[in-house]
């Protein structure tokens, strides 16, 4: 059985920066798993490769249908944006390892719908002032910077990612990202290790399995 990785982190932690990183090393071989949320596109991303842009008609239809895995919804300075994850048919644990980039919540209700063996949390880490330092920079840069939007995501933030909050969703593996390489290079290292001991697991049940047999 493959694993799905959960990448978690407060915003401008680095967490999409070594996101990116994790998709392009080929000794990992991770396949994303594209998000879904009703919020505008915003310059430079893309249908598909960062999320899959939907209407509140989509979301709806996703719901019905039950494949609505978790949702979050958030209101923001524009109105209320929902960011959800579906069962679309694109995960098949069988063959492939998944990355995404998620929430605690979201982690919780992710891991109760695949299975604790099944999925592993990435918690990416950085001191609030150097995190505040980085949005406000990478806002500047927008054409139409929303710096209401920045701090309503910032204080969101000290409340989505408290330790109560981490606690109660399971979170455990924490990476301090002070240095872009040397944190992609230890998560990797994490994924290796966590993909040998699946795979360990899968052999002894092999064993017991022929064992019986015979």
């Amino acid at each position: 059985m493959a694993e799905i990785f959960c990448i978690l982190g407060k915003s401008a932690s680095g967490k999409d920066s070594i996101y990116k990183k994790l998709l392009e090393d080929p000794t990992l071989d991770l396949t994303p798993v594209i998000p879904y949320t009703t919020r505008p596109m915003r310059e430079g991303e893309r249908e598909g490769v960062d999320y899959h842009f939907v209407d509140q008609r989509g979301m709806q239809d996703l719901i019905d249908a039950g494949r609505v895995i978790e949702r979050r919804s958030y209101q923001t300075m524009c109105g209320e944006w929902s960011y959800f994850t579906a069962d679309d048919g694109s995960i098949d644990l069988i063959s492939h390892d998944y990355l995404l980039i998620t929430t605690p919540e979201a982690y919780h209700k992710i891991r109760s719908y695949f299975g604790e063996k099944a999925v592993s949390d990435i918690y990416v880490w950085l001191d609030d002032g150097e995190r505040l330092a980085r949005a406000l920079a990478r806002e500047r840069q927008q054409e139409e910077p929303r710096y209401a939007e920045l701090c309503r995501r910032f204080l969101a933030d000290q409340e989505d990612f408290s330790e109560e909050r981490l606690r109660r969703a399971g979170i455990s593996h924490r990476f301090e990202n002070l240095d872009l390489e040397e944190t992609k290079r230890q998560i990797a290292a994490f994924i290796r290790g966590q993909a040998a001991g699946s795979e360990r697991r899968k052999l002894c049940g092999l064993r017991t399995s022929s064992d019986r047999k015979s």
